[in-house]
């Protein structure tokens, strides 16, 4: 009995309880919250759905405990119910209804978990990186967290598509371009231009490309610069992405919004639903009216679009191609953006719920407690290049993900990159490659998993394992309804906790000469199914479940 059938058992069992004394089912909620005691001796697990309702249809929440726990008792699958406090009810499950999971599991392999509920379209917008330099340590746990989010929502149903807006339009190219020429003429650079040795490293490639550039006329020198320079700058991009796990399916470009008359299109149907107007020869935007702080100029009196024209735009341009919602994720210092988009949305005639801004916090690097300042190549900034270097692909991507994006995080260095059990990441690859070896020496000893005596499992570790397992499909339900990747991330060390413990009192292989019975089977399915749960939630994490360690 997984607990999505547990809550559907209480519901049901809820309404008839109801119906039998004249109160009012209407009363029950959508959903029924079924949860895992803090303390296993008090079941296997616990609602409150008494206390939801008790007050609602006029009887006390303990007395409405008290007649669930009655008619649950009598149920298929529950060995027990009992009323705790001033409401709550306790329940046990009977071996042969908790260890269906296993089944479950292995029956649907990499798609446990999984759901259809979703049924839409998404786009989801990450990392937008401005190619003028490496990307940052920042942009890198976007990196991690969007392509994570991104399964994540594959997972349940919804079509995802990862997309780049790549900004290539305005003054921050301008000073890159002028950055390349003055370290080509061996000048420093500008004082609002980019430094750092990738900056000299580019310009020279310019120079090997176009060797005669710097016999050009300024305007020239300076185009050449900057078309081959960020291009040149965006592959380094899109290559230390893709050595990430990192890639998206669209690449858009900021650029086009202005040159394909796509701007033109916003502010046109801006004008018919009324939310556009002049002021002091400005062209504005009536966000105030959607919840904004204040207007927003879109065409500027000099007659050029101002930086939220081209967000109109390519708001407009996301719903055009279909996207039911707009997900997009931003740095800290864009907090301004979550009211200014939604407003656009809204003035653009759409629900301003279509836009979901999520924003990240800082990412700092410490060893022995101490700030770390690590790049060469990018001056002062610490970048995807530097991290991996550190501590490798999957070690960084797990540390990224495994907080709430909400949170500053403090990388210890030392931690990432040590091959102990206090190193979450190599924790929970550690459980992984333990349950491979083992599956490699039943295969040698000619045992194979059966699942034909599963009542056997009535250990309370395998008790506490298979419970486990069973949360998986809420855990990325929630993660999913939350866009809170970090939920896989501490949901497996649960697991790898659970699996090592259970390991340590339940003998999976005969020892000697001990002849292999039906529990080592038994208990090898609880370990295959544990094995494919802790793989598809590293695949969601994209971080690798090594097989040998």
């Amino acid at each position: 009995m997984t607990p999505a059938d547990l809550a559907l058992l209480l519901k049901t069992t809820a309404a008839a309880v109801l119906a039998e004394r004249g109160l009012d089912t209407a009363a029950l909620p959508e959903t029924v919250t079924v949860e895992r005691p803090r303390n296993p001796e008090h079941g296997d697990y616990a609602t409150n759905l008494a206390l939801q309702v008790g007050k609602k249809v006029g009887t006390n929440p303990r007395e409405l405990a008290g007649w669930l726990a009655e008619a649950l008792t009598a149920a298929d699958g529950i060995s027990g119910a009992d009323v705790a406090g001033p409401g709550f009810v306790n329940l046990r499950i009977e071996t042969a209804a908790q260890s269906v999971v296993v089944s479950n599991v292995l029956a649907a392999g990499d798609a446990y978990g999984h759901s259809d509920a979703l049924g839409i379209k998404v786009n989801l917008e990450f990392v937008s990186a401005n190619p003028t330099g490496p990307i940052h340590i920042g942009g890198t746990r976007w990196a991690a967290v969007g392509d994570a989010l991104g399964r994540l929502l594959s997972t349940q149903g919804a079509e995802v598509v990862r997309e780049y807006y790549f900004n290539d339009h305005g003054a921050q190219i301008d000073r890159f371009a002028r950055s390349l020429v003055a370290a080509a003429k061996g000048q420093p650079a500008p004082e609002d231009g980019y430094a750092g040795g990738y900056i000299v490293d580019i310009a020279n490639q310019v120079l090997a490309q176009a060797p005669d550039v710097l016999g050009l006329p300024d305007d020239a020198q300076q185009e050449t610069f900057r078309s081959i320079g960020v291009d040149l700058m965006f592959a380094h991009i899109k290559s230390s992405l893709h050595e990430f796990g990192t890639d998206f399916d669209v690449y858009t470009h900021e650029d086009s919004m202005h040159t394909s008359g796509r701007v033109e299109q916003a502010i046109a149907k801006l004008r018919e639903t009324g939310n556009i107007y002049e002021k002091d020869g400005a062209t504005w935007l009536r966000t105030t009216e959607f919840g904004d702080d204040k207007d927003r100029v879109v065409i500027k009196s000099d007659g050029n679009p101002a930086y939220i024209a081209g967000d109109l735009a390519y708001y407009l341009d996301k719903r055009q191609r279909g996207f039911d919602l707009c997900i997009y994720m931003l740095g800290a210092d864009h907090h301004g953006y979550i009211a200014r988009l939604k407003a656009a949305a809204a003035a653009l005639g759409d629900d301003p719920n279509t836009v979901e801004v999520l924003i990240g916090q800082l990412v700092n690097l410490v060893r022995d407690g101490q700030p770390v300042r690590m790049s060469k190549r990018a001056g002062t900034v610490i970048t995807l290049d530097d991290l991996v270097d550190a501590i490798g692909v999957d070690a960084a991507r797990y540390v990224l993900i495994r907080s709430s994006v909400d949170s500053p995080i403090d990388i210890d260095l030392e931690l990432w990159s040590s091959a102990s059990s206090e190193n979450p990441v190599y924790y929970v690859q550690y459980a992984h490659a333990r349950l491979s070896a083992l599956a490699r020496s039943a295969a040698d000893l000619g045992i194979a998993a059966d699942t034909g005596h599963l009542d056997l499992l009535t250990h309370d570790r395998e008790g506490t394992l298979m419970r486990t397992l069973g949360e998986f499909p809420r855990i990325l339900a929630t993660a999913v309804a939350l866009r809170e990747p970090h939920r896989v991330c501490r949901y497996l060390e649960d697991l790898a906790g659970d699996y090592h413990r259970f390991y340590d009192s339940c003998r999976v292989l005969p020892m000697g000469d001990e002849e292999p019975g039906d529990l080592h089977a038994a208990r090898l399915a609880l370990c295959a199914a544990t094995r494919q749960v802790i793989a598809n939630g590293l695949d969601i994490l994209g971080v690798s479940a090594p097989e040998r360690m």
